[in-house]
């Protein structure tokens, strides 16, 4: 797990557990106030479930009928706490401690074996740090309309816009997100701007988020900024999320500013994240012949090596999808 996340979660815990610590002590003044044999009554049962303990482990004449005659004592006072507390207007439990989750018992683990509650706040954490948080609420495939995109082929294409989607890159995104964490695959999108390949990205973000892994999207200029920090701030912490998280998505390369130490750190971000077998999304508005232009030849060679490549072609679908809307 990303270094931060796990004492993150561990404060969520901790903060819920006070709230219900100071929530269970105001309840329980009242109804000592209120019903205070409601309280005595808990009393007696603590000491009889005492009695019933020490019982169990003595080896004492007649000793089952003690604890069958204590067993019974103890169900006739937990129907007597129940029948007062009903009877004034208060549910069974509540001088009883109250969860948010039954299954763990607001501690996130059931045995050694995380609860599906703490997948849920990692996840919250997940899309705070993604910076993804708003964005998706509307990229996301129930929003995805195969429609916005041409069925004519033009130009020199094997496929028209529609059918390079619908047979060639969603099949495959389909399959990435399916067995994501069982590959090691990274994927490069490029071609014509507007032409679906950041919305695609956020459908893919939003995805695996909601399944539990830690994505993070970036611009291109963003990564530099961000480098910078790492490099001259040593900030260790931001160089973990980076390296770490479970898919890195980098947005309009080739955006940035081109300089020897946004080359340079872009190199060592790319080189060191496919040694860890940490996957990324690249996405970029510029042809694969502009690209080779615009790196250098060890950034280029990752890129078209070690990535699996995807164009994008076609008209702007952002002109369609605001049309659609104006309809």
């Amino acid at each position: 797990m990303i270094k931060g996340y796990k004492e993150e979660v561990t404060k969520m815990y901790s903060h819920i557990q006070e709230i219900e610590d100071t929530a269970l002590k105001k309840r329980r003044l009242e109804i000592s106030q209120k019903i205070p044999e409601v309280l005595d009554i808990e009393r007696q049962i603590a000491n009889l479930c005492i009695n019933l303990s020490v019982i169990s482990f003595k080896d004492v004449k007649n000793r089952e009928q003690n604890l069958k005659n204590l067993k019974e004592k103890i169900t006739d006072l937990r129907i007597k706490k129940s029948e007062l507390l009903t009877a004034n207007g208060y549910p069974i439990d509540y001088v009883s401690r109250h969860y948010l989750c039954n299954k763990c018992k607001d501690t996130g683990y059931i045995g050694s074996k995380k609860c599906t509650c703490y997948k849920q706040k990692l996840v919250k954490l997940y899309y705070k740090d993604s910076h993804l948080n708003l964005i998706l609420k509307n990229n996301n495939f129930e929003n995805f309309n195969i429609n916005c995109y041409s069925s004519t082929r033009t130009g020199e294409e094997p496929r028209s816009p529609r059918k390079n989607m619908e047979e060639k890159i969603i099949p495959f995104v389909m399959d990435y997100i399916k067995n994501f964490s069982s590959s090691n695959t990274n994927l490069l999108f490029y071609g014509n701007s507007g032409t679906g390949k950041t919305f695609l990205s956020n459908c893919i973000a939003k995805d695996l988020l909601d399944r539990g892994f830690l994505v993070v999207y970036r611009t291109a200029d963003d990564i530099i900024q961000e480098l910078k920090k790492i490099k001259f701030e040593n900030n260790s912490t931001l160089e973990d999320l980076l390296l770490n998280c479970d898919l890195l998505i980098l947005d309009d390369l080739g955006t940035e500013q081109i300089t020897d130490f946004s080359s340079t750190e872009l190199f060592n971000l790319l080189n060191k994240k496919l040694l860890l077998n940490k996957k990324m999304l690249i996405s970029s508005n510029y042809s694969l012949e502009r690209l080779s232009r615009t790196y250098s030849e060890r950034i280029t060679s990752r890129l078209f090596g070690n990535f699996n490549l995807f164009k994008f072609y076609g008209e702007d679908i952002r002109v369609k999808i605001n049309f659609l809307k104006q309809k």
